[in-house]
């Protein structure tokens, strides 16, 4: 078996931001990154930053700023010389998409929700966290049509996670609600 784009070593001031780069990384998630390479260096050797000829970062723009925070002199890196000009702008996007979606239930069996955070995992609220009993609110009854309203409410955090969740189902809250009620 040959080994082609091995894993090498190189000073970390060799290597160059992608000025292309579309995905940022800001303040404590930068900060939990930095932390999780000063606690797990190996991680860097396991996933390696990917450069282009030029030494310019195709991906682990985050993983490199976040390696010379840390103090790194070194980094683990992967040279992938052979791809085309639009190849190297697909894998900078394609190294970023997440495909797949979180187990909540393994985790919440399997795992310590402590741990988890710290690697920076953002652990939603438990459901069993939110009564809902007060979120339901009826409306006055009207001669044409009797609706009802339901009303939540959350803190930006949660509004944020919770709309981000909805809109895996549809285009906007509401055709996410319908699409999940089967309606």
């Amino acid at each position: 078996m040959t080994k082609k784009n091995a894993t090498i070593v190189v000073k970390v001031g060799e290597i160059k931001s992608n000025p292309n780069n579309p995905r940022i990384i800001k303040d404590e998630k930068f900060h939990k990154l930095v932390q999780s390479i000063k606690d797990f260096p190996k991680m860097l050797e396991l996933r390696p930053v990917v450069l282009n000829k030029d030494m310019i970062i195709l991906g682990g723009n985050m993983r490199w700023k976040a390696a010379k925070e840390a103090g790194l002199k070194e980094l683990p890196v992967v040279i992938a010389d052979d791809l085309t000009e639009k190849e190297q702008r697909e894998f900078t996007i394609k190294d970023n998409v997440s495909f797949g979606d979180w187990d909540w239930d393994v985790l919440a069996n399997d795992w310590d929700e402590n741990e988890l955070n710290d690697w920076g995992l953002e652990v939603p609220l438990p459901a069993t966290d939110i009564d809902f009993n007060e979120f339901f609110e009826q409306s006055e009854p009207q001669t044409y049509d009797i609706k009802k309203k339901i009303v939540l409410e959350y803190t930006d955090e949660e509004y944020t996670l919770v709309l981000n969740e909805l809109l895996k189902h549809g285009s906007s809250p509401e055709s996410a609600v319908f699409n999940l009620l089967g309606l």
